[in-house]
């Protein structure tokens, strides 16, 4: 059972970035960039750092996305007045109308995702998920995963050969 509800929810997750990034793809934004651009628009003046943090990713992940988003005009990068070796991140003017030009595609993708739902499932289906997110929340470190044991399938494997 907990397999399967795992795999439910990776491929859910598979589907709907699919889905999202074939739709954003007509507005000439890929699914990282939109990620990022409305990560900023909640978190302005936030550092590489911080941002790379806040989508779970390499910093240095976070330097290219932004090189090419600063490049199309859409990010501009800001001495930090505290840190003269850091740069804060903001949006520039031209990223709020493509951030609107995006609702309605992030609108419809969730439309089609929860279409049969009924308000009260919606609802449930939304707090549930976030109790998943809570529980998964923190770092897990390879020290959190159990130990092997002799009995493992894969160990026995390995020493039939």
């Amino acid at each position: 059972m907990s397999d399967s509800i795992a795999l439910l929810l990776t491929d859910s997750a598979r589907l709907l970035r699919r889905r999202f990034d074939a739709r954003a793809r007509r507005l000439g934004v890929s699914r990282a960039q939109w990620q990022v651009l409305f990560a900023l628009s909640r978190n302005e003046g936030i550092n590489q750092a911080g941002l790379a943090d806040a989508l779970d990713v390499e910093t240095i992940t976070v330097g290219r996305m932004v090189d090419r988003l600063a490049e199309a005009g859409l990010v501009e990068r800001r001495a930090d007045p505290a840190d003269r070796r850091a740069w804060r991140l903001h949006l520039t003017s031209a990223a709020h109308p493509l951030l609107a030009d995006l609702r309605p595609v992030v609108d419809g993708v969730v439309a089609e995702t929860l279409a049969g739902f009924d308000a009260a499932e919606t609802e449930m289906l939304s707090a549930l998920l976030a109790r998943v997110r809570s529980n998964l929340a923190g770092r897990c470190d390879i020290g959190d995963a159990p130990e092997p044991t002799e009995t493992s399938p894969r160990l026995r494997a390995a020493g039939d050969r």
